[in-house]
């Protein structure tokens, strides 16, 4: 009986098989009635954002799961809130997703809405070394 050659860990199918997989999110519907999935970066990105829309006691299981930053909606939008929202994220990635690395978290005020903070957040995945890139908006009390 023949057996297919073991997978290269380092081949680009073998990095990206270490990415994985799960249920996309949001959950959606794909065309055959089916829970859509999500794959390889794809499903880390969504999880980041998992990660971070996730207040800390909103899981049974995990009660320190998630960044809770609903916790700054009502900071006022300065230098000091958004180096607290950057430590955060960086405090709660570093700890629920061990697929990246982080190279930088930016937290800066939105040029059109005194009330929103811009997140950029840069990492590179594990696997496969590729630089990524997640930006988000989040609201704050003021300025």
């Amino acid at each position: 009986m023949n057996k297919p050659p073991p997978s290269n860990p380092r081949s680009a199918h073998g990095q990206r098989a270490r990415l994985g997989q799960g249920l996309a999110f949001p959950p959606r519907v794909d065309a055959n009635g089916r829970l859509q999935r999500s794959a390889n970066d794809d499903n880390v990105r969504e999880h980041l954002r998992i990660i971070l829309t996730t207040e800390r006691y909103q899981r049974l299981g995990l009660p320190d799961f998630g960044a809770s930053l609903g916790q700054f909606l009502f900071e006022p939008n300065t230098t000091t809130t958004h180096q607290l929202v950057r430590s955060r994220i960086e405090q709660a990635l570093a700890r629920w997703e061990p697929r990246i690395r982080l190279q930088s978290v930016d937290v800066l005020p939105d040029d059109h809405d005194p009330l929103t903070a811009r997140v950029t957040i840069h990492y590179r995945l594990v696997a496969t070394e590729q630089s990524e890139r997640l930006a988000l908006s989040l609201s704050l009390g003021g300025s």
